[in-house]
């Protein structure tokens, strides 16, 4: 298998883009990759996304980006893992490349979620966990989330104002970034006081939805631009769960990203303590402390300390959310796991500004589907 590089990113700002169709915000983001790699096209593409056919009313996604991009007649393939659609792109373009199939792929990840009423999107965001014996009870989202964070309050002791510096560190960094949907930062007392939405989930424990796309060039190594702004993609995990929650064995753990984690740390030869910046999924404030305990930067039942201890900030032991996270830049959910992606890049490029982690080599980008049912690891290098 050939080692693969990004050598281009591209991404929109993640909003209410009322005015855009769901190809056009394809068409900003691959443009964008493409430009920035000094190329005019791929021989294949690759679309991460979840919800276009109940929200957007469009099924052959991939096929129609690809028209409107103008490389009608490339292979073009639409990944769908719920949440997690962006990474799972990403590693079929990955295995597409490495295996000498193609020679260069373009990935997007790509949603649009606001052409909808709220109920309707909440409905179709619910189709990811167990129809059966979770939909069917009427428990949302949130309220899964909500059933987690209270049972690892009970367990381990926490308040509920001791998960506000994930939150808080996420909003501070995406003052810094132009594409972040939420640029205002967040005090605790704001924290405190927002409106409950599933006890002891707040406003400001959960991510907004928004529409957007992010999307990168990858191509073999030998292949690779020589300015110093390729990336290489050094490790590359994936795996399950269950996707009811009350199925798995440890409800409090999330063992798709303990055992993607460790695929992509073996594949890369580095450990925990090499990652320099973790651009993890933060879709509720629950999901930093069980991500970072998944991935061995944390002791289970740990995870909020390494925010109360200041850790989780740009010059802290362990850099989350440099670019804003799901929290504050936003979770288009197809185009997540493309953005995190993007964003490990700018990292690795030293293009991030006043959140730029100083001396970053090695980034990792974790990106979840479901509740944890889904959990894509991908660990990138500065070349």
């Amino acid at each position: 298998m050939r080692e693969i590089s990004v050598i281009g990113i591209g991404q929109t700002k993640v909003d209410e883009h009322w005015d855009k169709a769901i190809k056009d915000l394809a068409f900003e983001a691959v443009t964008a990759a493409l430009q920035d790699a000094g190329r005019e096209t791929a021989e294949a593409l690759f679309v991460g996304n979840m919800l276009s056919p109940m929200v957007s009313g469009q099924n052959h996604l991939a096929t129609l980006v690809a028209d409107w991009l103008g490389i009608r007649g490339a292979e073009a393939v639409k990944i769908e893992a719920a949440c997690g659609s962006g990474a799972a792109a990403f590693r079929a373009g990955l295995m597409a490349v490495a295996s000498g199939e193609v020679d260069s792929a373009l990935v997007v990840g790509l949603e649009k979620m606001t052409d909808k009423a709220g109920h309707d999107v909440t409905a179709a965001l619910a189709t990811a966990a167990d129809a059966d014996y979770e939909v069917e009870q009427g428990v949302s989202f949130v309220g899964l989330n909500a059933l987690v964070m209270r049972r690892y309050m009970y367990e381990y002791g926490w308040k509920h104002a001791d998960f506000a510096p994930f939150s808080i560190n996420a909003h501070a960094n995406a003052v810094h970034n132009p594409f972040a949907r939420l640029r205002e930062p967040i005090t605790l007392e704001q924290f405190e006081k927002s409106s409950m939405i599933a006890t002891p989930v707040n406003l400001l424990d959960a991510s907004p939805i928004g529409d957007g796309a992010a999307a990168a060039l990858i191509v073999p190594a030998g292949r690779a631009r020589t300015d110093g702004k390729s990336v290489r993609v050094a490790g590359s995990g994936a795996a399950t769960d269950s996707i009811a929650i009350h199925d798995r064995r440890e409800p409090l753990f999330l063992s798709a990203a303990y055992q993607s984690a460790r695929q992509a740390y073996a594949q890369a030869g580095v450990s925990v303590a090499d990652i320099d910046v973790f651009e993890l999924h933060d879709a509720f404030s629950i999901m930093s402390a069980l991500s970072l305990e998944a991935c061995g930067f944390a002791e289970r039942g740990q995870g909020p300390r390494l925010g109360l201890d200041n850790e989780i900030q740009v010059t802290g032991r362990v850099p989350i959310c440099t670019r804003g996270g799901l929290k504050a830049r936003g979770h288009p959910v197809g185009a997540t796991g493309m953005y995190q992606i993007v964003e490990v890049v700018q990292q690795l490029r030293g293009e991030c500004g006043p959140t730029q982690v100083d001396g970053a080599k090695i980034g990792m980008a974790q990106n979840i589907g479901g509740s944890g049912a889904t959990i894509i690891t991908h660990i990138l290098k500065r070349e």
